[in-house]
């Protein structure tokens, strides 16, 4: 029996020990500045006027605007073990304005010898709306780090829904914010207050004036911790501490309050579950995934608008070569005519039309050079940020691919081109993303078209203690001051020794044997016992008797969705118009430069045969010259049809949505810096635009869901 006695008190005193413990360490981390004003039995100390300045790092490493650096703006500083570094802006650099060292390398002579695949590639690291562009999907990063802390994601083009605009919880003013909040609070006050009140004890009969007053100091530290979660329910925790001394007579003085509140609140109709309070999550996230496609689609247009400004430039540096023949074909019949009109073998007027062909063949030579030199500073734009650079404003373009006939790169079928189109148009993927987005906001919206029910739960435990005399043993009689009269209210007094003297009134009096000293570690000791705890709880229901603004909501976004789904109908119309009319397209560039190939053999048959006839004297230079000079038109027909054809296949591929995987591009690796012998657009990860999985591979009818 006495071993159990013993034990249970050693149980008991350790459980004690323990709790004051944790009561000292909790104090200990939650207290941000200087404690000792708190404490009843210790005066204050003042902080150092002076505090050591706070080591911060600043070596935040940079964001390449090519690509070869970290770009990760969906994930915000971490805290630890630099606890400033959340508040420290992040160092982005500069957007690169000059052309790609790449130029220079294929400049030679004062010429610039590309490739097809030269031209893209150029076009891919020196495009304006490829830099332009790429600042999109990092700007959605930001966005989703602004949703994950509770508030909404940031707009981008293509991007129909930014957040849900349904009113959660209108009615409940609490800090919806995922990150915790902390507030601290620190205050030291002195108040002198008159009194009306004689019976206010310890305050004294008054100064000059006959007006009493109560003279108190305080000194409060608060701290408050608050956080919403992704669940709705929102935590409060409150820490308050309050030390203060009057010159009245109090239990304790001076005395040391202290609280420690729990507060929690839960929607349970309007703003109930997680799927609502995470809905801007989710939205930034498929905004997110719009801004790659979005960057997908600058990057198709872009490799589009090269390869069509490239063979273009192609042809007109080959039409210059063709008119610059016409012209010497020109020239050779009218010298020839001058000297058959001058033995008299020629008429005058023969003699004008061939003066005329030359004026007029020199022109369109005029007309070709100017065309290509139009076309060449087309192209410079596209392969150049600064077609102006002094290394290459001045060099001219030399382009070493000819067009050629291609292999036929037609789907099987109609059909099977349609389907490729679905899945891998830019447009459409980013309209599926739009749809789940207006999908989210119509049923958060619907949500809050239910009452706000809220339900509250609340708990403090209460701490009191100070400064108190310590009463003695022996109690001592004193006289009060306060006479004892008769029934007519007048003092009775007695002889004493010949003189009359009042009786007054007897009370007895214990004197302090000294001061009991209990401060802040009391009160955090009756805290954490629960010594004096409250419990309430509270449902709080709020009905909007006409819910107009929630109604005018959740229209809008029914509206919404169904406008949204009537535009895909109507991009994927435009997207078989499109493929139809691409293909149509090709196929007829593809029987134009059949046509213009068999043209160009019969006529260099004709001209052929019309030499062996002139060397038999069997015709004349003029049908020989004419004869030449339709093999050169013929020539620059077909010319013109194999560009045209070049440019309906890139169109062709750009309907179904498959250019950078034909013109071998894949995407730079941001993330290590490692580069791929492939086409790379800067500024994205592992062969894929951020955050796509897949993009051209294994995707459904209706695109990635």
């Amino acid at each position: 029996m006495k071993r159990s006695i013993f034990g249970a008190n050693a149980r008991r005193n350790a459980s004690h020990c323990a709790r004051s413990l944790f009561a000292i360490v909790l104090a200990c981390l939650l207290v941000a500045g200087p404690l000792s004003p708190a404490f009843a039995q210790s005066p204050a100390q003042n902080p150092p006027s002076n505090p050591a300045p706070a080591t911060t790092s600043t070596n935040i490493a940079p964001v390449s605007s090519l690509g070869v650096g970290s770009h990760n703006y969906n994930r915000g500083a971490r805290g630890f073990p630099n606890i400033l570094k959340p508040y420290e802006s992040r160092h982005i650099d500069a957007p690169v304005l000059t052309n790609s060292p790449r130029i220079d390398q294929l400049i030679h002579d004062g010429k610039l010898e590309i490739s097809l695949q030269d031209a893209v590639e150029l076009a891919l690291e020196n495009s304006l709306d490829i830099a332009v562009q790429r600042y999109y999907p990092w700007i959605s990063d930001a966005g989703l780090l602004n949703a994950q802390a509770g508030s909404s994601g940031f707009a981008t083009p293509g991007v129909q829904v930014p957040a849900s605009s349904a009113l959660i919880n209108p009615f409940v003013f609490f800090n919806q914010n995922f990150d915790p909040l902390i507030t601290s609070s620190a205050s030291v006050g002195e108040f002198t207050v008159p009194i009306n009140n004689p019976f206010t004890s310890g305050a004294g009969t008054g100064s000059s004036t006959g007006v009493a007053s109560v003279i108190s100091h305080s000194t409060q530290f608060s701290n408050q911790y608050s956080q919403t979660f992704q669940t709705g329910t929102n935590l409060t925790v409150n820490w308050n501490n309050n030390r203060g001394s009057a010159n009245i007579i109090n239990f304790f003085n001076p005395d040391v309050t202290s609280s420690l509140s729990i507060s929690v609140s839960q929607p349970l109709l309007n703003g109930f579950g997680k799927q609502l309070w995470t809905r801007n999550i989710r939205i930034a996230n498929n905004n997110r995934q719009i801004a790659d496609w979005a960057f997908a689609q600058q990057a198709i247009t872009t490799i589009t608008n090269t390869i069509t400004a490239y063979w273009e430039l192609v042809y007109a540096r080959e039409n210059v070569k063709v008119n610059q023949q016409a012209v010497t074909v020109a020239q050779k019949l009218y010298e020839d005519n001058k000297k058959q009109l001058e033995i008299g073998s020629l008429a005058p007027l023969d003699v004008t039309r061939s003066e005329s062909e030359v004026a007029t063949d020199t022109q369109n030579l005029i007309f070709a050079q100017t065309a290509q030199l139009q076309d060449e500073q087309s192209l410079k734009n596209f392969i150049s940020k600064d077609p102006l650079a002094p290394n290459l404003i001045n060099v001219e373009i030399i382009p070493t691919d000819l067009p050629k006939q291609p292999a036929v790169i037609e789907a099987a079928s109609f059909e099977d081109a349609i389907k490729e189109a679905f899945a891998k148009r830019p447009e459409l993927q980013e309209e599926i993303y739009n749809l789940k987005n207006a999908e989210i906001d119509v049923r958060a919206t619907k949500n809050a078209l239910l009452p706000s029910l809220t339900a509250n739960a609340f708990y403090q435990s209460n701490g009191l203690a100070g400064n108190s005399p310590i009463p003695g043993t022996t109690t001592n009689i004193i006289s009060t001051g306060v006479p004892i009269v008769d029934a007519n209210g007048n003092p009775i007094s007695v002889v004493v020794g010949g003189v009359s003297t009042p009786i007054f009134e007897s009370a007895a009096v214990t004197p302090s044997t000294g001061i009991a000293h209990h401060g802040f570690g009391t009160a955090q000791n009756q805290i954490f016992h629960n010594d004096f705890p409250e419990y309430a709880g509270q449902l709080t229901l709020t009905l909007p008797l006409r819910n107009r603004a929630a109604q005018a909501e959740h229209v809008r976004a029914l509206l919404s969705q169904r406008q949204m789904e009537t535009q895909m109908q109507q991009l994927r119309n435009a997207a078989l118009l499109d493929v139809r009319n691409q293909y149509i397209a090709l196929t007829q560039d593809r029987a134009q430069v059949a046509a213009a190939v068999k043209a160009r053999e019969l006529q260099q048959q004709t001209f052929d045969a019309e030499q062996k006839k002139y060397q038999l004297g069997a015709s004349t230079v003029y049908v020989v010259i004419q004869t030449q000079r339709d093999l050169i038109t013929t020539q620059g027909a077909e010319l013109r049809a194999l560009a045209n054809l070049e440019e309906a296949k890139a169109n062709y591929e750009r309907a179904l949505g498959r250019t950078l995987e034909v013109n071998h591009v894949t995407i730079a690796d941001g993330k290590n810096g490692e580069v791929e012998r492939d086409t790379l657009i800067p500024g994205t990860l592992h062969g894929k635009v951020v955050g796509v999985d897949d993009i051209f591979k294994n995707l459904p009818d209706s695109g990635r869901r």
